[in-house]
């Protein structure tokens, strides 16, 4: 993940908060050193606690009701398949309502637009 992270030049936001659902002993060392170096404050989630993180929480119920709960899979590839005929719906077909109605794909075109004319004024 933090490979992930570090190799996104695509992302003009700085994170200041980096939420997890672990303690320590389920945090690697390349999470740690990717936090450390760019100043990012970790902030655990309490167990049992799902609602300090409502917008995971949101989208697993989701994920969980529209998707996994609708196929019976045979395999990892079958699940993986499935999976990812699905994510296109969810990102570019489906309007959210945390959005105002907007599909991810629109809403992040649309910040992308609003970042880029914000430069452009400075």
């Amino acid at each position: 993940m933090a490979a992930d992270l570090a190799l996104r030049p695509d992302r003009h936001y700085r994170c200041r908060r980096f939420l997890m659902c672990y303690g320590t002993e389920m945090t690697s060392n390349a999470i740690l050193a990717w936090q450390q170096k760019r100043s990012v404050l970790r902030h655990y989630i309490a167990p049992g606690k799902p609602q300090q993180n409502g917008f995971v929480e949101s989208f697993n119920g989701r994920f969980r009701d529209e998707c996994l709960n609708e196929h019976l899979f045979r395999n990892i590839a079958n699940a993986r398949t499935v999976i990812d005929a699905w994510r296109p719906d969810y990102n570019a077909v489906k309007p959210h309502t945390s959005l105002n109605g907007m599909t991810p794909e629109a809403f992040a075109q649309h910040a992308k637009t609003a970042y880029s004319n914000a430069q452009t004024l400075t």
